[in-house]
Formats: structure tokens, C-alpha cells, sequence
């Protein structure tokens, strides 16, 4: 758990002793964005505390977890198709799911569609790129999201071969 943050430290160090000016902007410039995406992030961060602290760990077993896989796979794929979140909220909030229980593949498909698919910003897609561009590419997104979630089933062992 330690080794990215140790491994962006001494990294960081290599920069600041090849370059130090140059080290020392682009931190400046990383603070200030970090910063300017605070105000979306925050609220977005408490929305999902909230809802995994009232959602009843039982409830996200059933839906996600324990019970029938391909329907966990299934619902997953519609909620992230549906949903509207950036990766740096997703990927958190796939590793809160992971210690709830709700397996790799599932989070696959999750985070696959929650990426790739949008059917909330379908419209403005139609308006530059017309209807039928935005069905094929979201149709074969959520096909590609099917297949990345196969594929991480069998590669951690939840789909048997």
C-alpha cells in the first residue's frame, strides 16, 4: 500500500536533483490544479461516504457480491453505464466495493462502463457526432466493458475455466 506514494517521493527527488527549477513548477502547477478540482471533488467524495454508510453492506452483497455473478456483472455494467463520475472518485470507491466483498469482476465491469459507456452524456455526443455514431460507439463499449470483465474473472479466478 506504501509503494506508490514511496515510489512518487523518490521520484520526485530525481527530478528535484536533475532539475530543480523546473521540479519545483511543476509542482506548483499540480498544487494549483489540485486545488481548482477541490470544490468538484470534495462534495462528490462525501456524496459517495454517504450512500455506502446507508446502503446496508447486505444490500451491495446482494446486488454486486455474493449472490449470481453475471447478474452482479449486469447490474454493475447498467449502474456504471448510467452513472457520471470521474475516475479519481470510481477507482476509490471500487476498492471501498473490493473490501465490501463485491468481486474483481464485477468492479471490472463497474469501472469499465462508468469509463467508457455515457448514456447521461449520450445528447450532447448526438448533437456532434449524430445518433448513430453514439449508439455504436456506447453498443460496442459496453461490449468491450463485457469482455475486459470476462477476461478479469478468469484471470483472478472467479469464472471457472
Amino acid at each position: 500500500m506504501y509503494e506508490l506514494p514511496l515510489l512518487t517521493i523518490a521520484a520526485l527527488l530525481v527530478s528535484f536533483l536533475a532539475g530543480r527549477e523546473k521540479t519545483l513548477r511543476a509542482v506548483r502547477v499540480a498544487a494549483k490544479r489540485f486545488v481548482a478540482i477541490l470544490p468538484r471533488f470534495i462534495p462528490m467524495l462525501l456524496l459517495v461516504a454517504v450512500v455506502l454508510y446507508l446502503v446496508p453492506e447486505r444490500v451491495i452483497a446482494r446486488y454486486l457480491g455474493t449472490g449470481n455473478l453475471w447478474a452482479g456483472v449486469l447490474f454493475a455494467s447498467l449502474l456504471g453505464s448510467v452513472s457520471v463520475m470521474p475516475g479519481f472518485i470510481a477507482f476509490p470507491l471500487c476498492g471501498i466495493l473490493l473490501a465490501k466483498g463485491v468481486p474483481y469482476t464485477v468492479l471490472a465491469a463497474f469501472s469499465t462502463t462508468l469509463m467508457t459507456v455515457g448514456v447521461v452524456s449520450a445528447p450532447v455526443e448526438m448533437k456532434y457526432l449524430g445518433l448513430k455514431v453514439t449508439l455504436l460507439r456506447n453498443g460496442v463499449s459496453f461490449l468491450l466493458a463485457l469482455i475486459v470483465a470476462l477476461a478479469v474473472g478468469l484471470i483472478f479466478g472467479e469464472i471457472p475455466r
